[in-house]
């Protein structure tokens, strides 16, 4: 009897030890998006979020604070670097203040055509090596990026192309964007995003650059703004998720896998979504009275290079601007959006 009592004593120590292992084993990452939970951002990351605890038998969590819970947006990025938060999945170009060159890391404006084409860029490209040499000095690393796609732009006066840039009056957002479209004769007006439906109703602005085609519809520039442009050119913001890169280090091979897996099905989940979204909205606009125009080629050529102007100016203040510039200039060559 004591020799039984002893043997399942000892099996219970056991089993305690066991647990107690498997529980310290787990690791959670502390992550903050600026997206909201019940947008399709944030619906495709909330996937996120479960897969890497799938995958990985529990033994790797996900805590997401949404909608910037935790530090302002702009800030996600120190807070992940020293030690507040672990991962940042906001917007590269938010650290613009650091050096312009992290502009690049989200949105080359006039760049790419696709989505598909900035993740061959990140993936097969070089990006990603391009954008660590970038981050590695504010100990963070790159995992990767997602964006749906290309936007669109809202207007109250016709935009069949780049003539019908000339004296009109928009929301930009400050920097690259603005100084692009006013080399082209536009009249760019820095306002925050809430502001937007106010302004064009009140003829403050002619238009704006607000979000795709789908997300346009949905917060109702359309029902104000009668014109727009579909397929998107100018501007295709992509966020992305980057860790310190000590707690990144630490991580089993395995684990990275699995985070970094997951994250490339948020990108994939993304562009379908924006791809549906964008074609239910195509459908509904004619009905609402939206004209839609598709810029021709030669329009779109002429914004690529106005917009390579300034990326020559944005990206030629410092080396590692250069070298982002110099990434992309030679993934599009090889792809055949620049014949130059």
């Amino acid at each position: 009897m004591f020799k039984a009592t002893l043997k399942v004593i000892a099996l219970s120590i056991t089993a305690s030890t066991l647990l107690a292992g498997a529980a310290s084993a787990q690791t959670t990452l502390r992550v903050q998006t600026h997206q909201g939970q019940s947008s399709s951002y944030g619906e495709a990351i909330k996937k996120f979020v479960d897969s890497v605890g799938v995958m990985s038998g529990g033994d790797l969590q996900i805590e997401m604070f949404y909608s910037s819970a935790v530090v302002p947006s702009a800030e996600t990025f120190d807070a992940a670097a020293n030690s507040i938060l672990d991962c940042d999945m906001t917007n590269g170009s938010y650290q613009a203040g650091k050096n312009k060159a992290f502009q690049f890391v989200s949105d080359t404006m006039g760049g790419y055509d696709s989505p598909l084409q900035y993740q061959a860029w990140v993936e097969m490209g070089g990006g990603r090596e391009a954008v660590n040499a970038l981050y590695a000095p504010y100990n963070m690393t790159f995992i990767g990026a997602h964006v749906g796609g290309q936007e669109s732009l809202t207007s109250t006066r016709p935009l069949a192309g780049v003539a019908d840039l000339k004296n009109w009056k928009f929301r930009a957002p400050p920097g690259m964007a603005s100084d692009i479209f006013a080399s082209l004769g536009a009249k760019p007006i820095v306002m925050d995003f809430s502001e937007v439906i106010t302004a064009l109703e009140s003829g403050i602005i002619d238009g704006a650059d607000a979000s795709t085609l789908g997300n346009n519809l949905r917060i109702g520039t359309y029902d104000i703004g009668k014109h727009t442009n579909f397929p998107g050119f100018h501007s295709m913001a992509a966020d992305h998720l980057a860790c310190r890169t000590d707690v990144w280090e630490k991580l089993s091979n395995q684990h990275q896998t699995i985070v970094t897996t997951a994250y490339q099905n948020v990108a994939m989940d993304l562009i379908l979504q924006t791809l549906v979204d964008n074609g239910e909205a195509l459908a509904k606009l004619p009905e609402m009275g939206v004209t839609t125009y598709n810029w021709p080629a030669a329009d779109r050529a002429k914004f690529r290079a106005a917009a390579r102007e300034q990326w020559n100016v944005y990206g030629g203040e410092t080396k590692e601007g250069k070298a982002m510039v110099g990434s992309h200039v030679s993934f599009m060559k090889r792809i055949g959006l620049i014949k130059d």
